[in-house]
């Protein structure tokens, strides 16, 4: 049995915050403001996790008012949700991720991105998709003031 999902992010962008995206740290000016490090790309594939689970979505099983998630590492959150998918007997067989930012360009980190959220997703480096995007000026990714993620994720039974 085969399952989709479907998952999104996104934060507002601000100064004196790390950007994470796929567990990687990016040289960027500005970071993701948010109540964990704000990963984006790595909330997006958690969602779209859940979703395929038809378990609700990152703030049901994470959330922002629960003390113990502040600035939690959101690889740490993909992986228990990981864990969920495979206590219900699923593995993921591949991710198509999309990254939404005017700036920094993401291209020089990718390769990273795909190989710790391979790892981290129990799939193959070569079943993890993730392209980067520009707002090309419009709205608030355009202009510079937030970052949004997507996700499509394929889940197959055991």
């Amino acid at each position: 049995m085969f399952r989709v999902g479907i998952g999104s992010d996104t934060h507002r962008l601000t100064r004196g915050r790390q950007l994470v995206l796929g567990g990687v740290r990016v040289e960027s000016e500005l970071g993701a403001e948010g109540h964990s490090d704000a990963d984006a790309l790595a909330h997006a594939i958690t969602d779209a996790i859940l979703g395929a689970l038809c378990e609700g979505d990152l703030g049901v099983h994470f959330p922002d008012r629960d003390p113990r998630w502040k600035d939690a590492d959101s690889l740490q959150l993909l992986a228990r949700v990981v864990w969920l998918a495979g206590e219900r007997g699923f593995h993921v067989v591949n991710v198509d991720a999309t990254v939404m930012l005017e700036q920094p360009k993401l291209r020089p980190y990718i390769t990273e991105m795909r190989e710790k959220l391979s790892q981290t997703l129990g799939a193959d480096v070569k079943c993890v998709s993730v392209k980067a995007k520009t707002g090309e000026g419009l709205d608030a990714i355009g202009e510079g003031l937030a970052i949004s993620a997507q996700a499509v994720v394929l889940l197959e039974s055991a």
